[in-house]
């Protein structure tokens, strides 16, 4: 094998393990009304880029989803991942996405 073939193959299997990964996540978020989305792996450089989608546009807390959910189980599991970015979906609209689920949740007593 040549190097570039050599990096494709790494590049492959790294990509299959984080959707593996997100496959396994996603139920979390979608039962909230979101969804969680793989939007790019650079397996050299260790990063993983995600999307929230559904409710998780409108919610308050979606950066502490991905940060302290998504990326600590990701970068847990696979210790090659360096890091995880996320966005959320800003196509739909703030009163489309609060519909779909809990939206912008704030616990009782605050």
């Amino acid at each position: 094998m040549n190097k570039t073939s050599d990096q494709q193959e790494l590049q492959s299997e790294r990509y299959q393990e984080v959707a593996d990964l997100i496959e396994m996540i996603r139920p979390a978020v979608q039962s909230d009304g979101g969804d969680l989305r793989l939007v790019d792996v650079n397996a050299e450089e260790g990063i993983v880029d995600v999307e929230l989608q559904g409710s998780c546009s409108s919610c308050a807390i979606s950066s502490v989803t991905l940060q302290a959910g998504i990326e600590r189980i990701i970068k847990g599991r696979l210790q090659w991942v360096t890091e995880v970015r996320g966005g959320v979906d800003e196509s739909m609209d703030f009163e489309e996405s609060f519909a779909m689920g809990r939206g912008g949740y704030v616990p009782r007593g605050y």
